[in-house]
């Protein structure tokens, strides 16, 4: 569905964005229009995929409708990865939050189904569920916008759909890059509780997962990948173990609890109790449709999902030796020799 189409990423040169990109280069798209505001992040962009000739690097913000308009000219798809994310950052800031994560939406939303997309796809987040916190509120907004969005489309043929992610293993500003960075310096290793769970999944698996919804969408359904669940402090061991067998010195520092942030919660969740009662389920994702639906859509190799809400309190965790091998298999350990 992607092959000589024109497609649009917001938020095209952040870790998941950049990562959809090289996904959608194999299916040889006619364009791919990266749309951020960083102008540096770009450059680094361009010497990475300098071999191809049909990539276009658009400065510009979500925030501004009229931008946004230039940039969907002959616009067929539409990848939303744009946001702020950070939970303190938003916390902190949430008047710039609502501008990026709600109004940004408001006008993708408005500005797709002025120029007839085809599809729209938006990243979405497990914060959204029973949300505490800034960023969750905005995002949970923006998705309830993407969802009712079929009923401001009139006649045009926009489809809209949202992707929710758990953590990203080595995404910007995520939390192996920052406990790898203070093992290496020797200081402490701060974890904010003991007890703390989360949803992990890789950059690849990430992307992936938006590739997938992007062929399965018929508007409004939200897309949740299955994806492992572990303990943040048996993440924090296992980093330092494979440190420590890397070759280098043993870690001269401490794991110490500095207290959930504000926003934060002890456990996650990507599907409440009453989400699942209308989902559908294969063995790598759940299909929540629309409260909206006026038809019901099939999806091919698709079930009724089990009535259980999807939380990182009560799924199934894995431990240290898996945890290992998910931390290897993404490339996120440490090398043999360590600098």
């Amino acid at each position: 569905m992607f092959n000589n189409k024109v497609i649009l990423v917001t938020g095209g040169t952040g870790s998941i964005g950049s990562e959809i990109v090289r996904n959608l280069l194999t299916y040889r798209p006619k364009a791919i229009r990266i749309f951020s505001r960083d102008e540096s992040k770009q450059f680094e962009l361009q010497q990475e995929l300098k071999e191809f000739g049909n990539i276009r690097y658009l400065i510009g913000d979500i925030r501004d409708k009229q931008r946004l308009g230039y940039a969907m000219e002959d616009v067929d798809i539409i990848f939303h990865a744009a946001a702020l994310k950070h939970v303190p950052s938003c916390e902190y800031n949430p008047m710039e939050a609502i501008k990026t994560n709600v109004i940004g939406v408001q006008n993708i939303i408005e500005t797709a189904i002025d120029h007839n997309v085809e599809k729209v796809i938006a990243i979405s987040t497990d914060k959204v569920v029973n949300p505490t916190s800034t960023m969750g509120a905005t995002k949970l907004l923006s998705e309830k916008l993407i969802s009712a969005a079929s009923f401001y489309k009139g006649s045009k043929r926009t489809i809209f759909s949202c992707v929710r992610f758990g953590n990203v293993m080595g995404s910007r500003g995520s939390v192996i890059p920052l406990f790898k960075n203070q093992i290496v310096e020797g200081r402490p290793l701060t974890v904010t509780h003991a007890e703390m769970t989360r949803f992990m999944m890789s950059i690849p698996q990430a992307a992936q997962l938006v590739i997938d919804a992007a062929k399965y969408s018929q508007g409004g359904e939200v897309f949740v990948l299955k994806m492992p669940i572990l303990k943040i402090t048996d993440l924090a061991k296992c980093l330092i173990e494979s440190y420590e067998q890397a070759g280098a010195l043993r870690y001269s520092g401490e794991v110490i609890e500095t207290g959930i942030r504000p926003g934060e919660k002890l456990y996650e969740e990507l599907m409440t109790l009453e989400e699942s009662e209308r989902a559908l389920e294969n063995e790598q994702m759940y299909i929540i449709p629309s409260l909206f639906l006026e038809m019901e859509y099939h999806y091919e190799g698709f079930r009724k999902a089990e009535r259980q809400e999807y939380s990182s309190k009560t799924a199934k965790q894995i431990y240290t030796v898996e945890i290992r091998e998910l931390i290897e298999a993404s490339g996120l350990g440490f090398s043999k020799v360590v600098l």
